[in-house]
């Protein structure tokens, strides 16, 4: 008799972070397996976010930190008008949720893109775990910082930079970021709309349409519905280097 299809989502939910295979993203390296053990046991909650749910929504209290473990997500603000502000792009192997260890509170909602499975971190035995296991604190610090850095480069893409070289640097940040999951740097699919994008760095539909047209036309990328292929990738590099030279 086959095994229940529900059965079997179950046990794939239940996989450990010692066999998950983005274990060495969302963790320090160099973890002993009495330490990998540890941290199997403080993952004590997966759960899956269908396409369009929240994970959560602006001024909940912080409870956990959240690794995304399958999926796309979007970080956003709802402004008072009713327009959406997206403040970032989330995938397989990134956490989500620190924007609220300062306040308590969550700055933002969390939405699903797709159906993706998350791993619920409890904040208070994240805490208590990482006083026991120094790498753990170490590690979380890096993320943090890495957060801090990706947002001062939101600042300077949505500050000094033209339409296209905006939306070029957006194409190669996914591109490294797919390329780091061991996932084609060069042909990805984008889970999010062109709106999303337009919002995400400060530009109209209308431009990001505009723009993805040109280089389309320039030889660039090919593009089909959210089918994107990066055929120069060292001419946009450039594109984005030479306003590093102007700046």
């Amino acid at each position: 008799m086959a095994t229940p299809l529900h059965i079997v989502e179950i046990d794939k939910l239940k996989t450990a972070c010692s066999t998950c295979s983005l274990h060495e993203l969302c963790l320090p390296a160099g973890l002993t397996p009495t330490e990998l053990k540890s941290v199997d046991q403080l993952v004590n909650r997966r759960r899956t976010v269908k396409r369009g749910e929240h994970l959560y929504r602006s001024g909940a209290q912080l409870q956990a930190l959240y690794a995304i473990r399958t999926g796309f997500m979007k970080s956003c603000v709802l402004h008072e008008d009713g327009r959406e502000q997206v403040a970032g792009f989330h995938m397989m192997g990134e956490l989500m949720g620190m924007d609220a260890i300062g306040t308590n509170q969550h700055l933002c909602d969390a939405v699903a893109l797709e159906d993706s499975d998350v791993c619920e971190i409890p904040l208070s035995d994240l805490e208590s775990m990482s006083r026991e296991i120094p790498s753990l604190h170490q590690h979380f610090n890096r993320v943090m910082s890495r957060e801090i850095a990706r947002d001062y480069g939101v600042m300077l893409l949505l500050g000094s930079m033209r339409a296209e070289e905006r939306l070029a640097a957006f194409l190669l940040n996914l591109s490294q970021r797919f390329a780091a999951r061991g996932y084609s740097s060069t042909e990805f699919h984008l889970r999010m709309t062109r709106e999303e994008i337009g919002s995400y760095l400060g530009l109209k539909l209308e431009t990001v349409s505009r723009a993805l047209s040109h280089f389309q036309a320039q030889g660039l990328v090919a593009v089909q519905n959210k089918h994107l292929r990066i055929l120069k990738i060292d001419n946009l590099r450039e594109m984005v280097g030479q306003h590093s030279c102007r700046a």
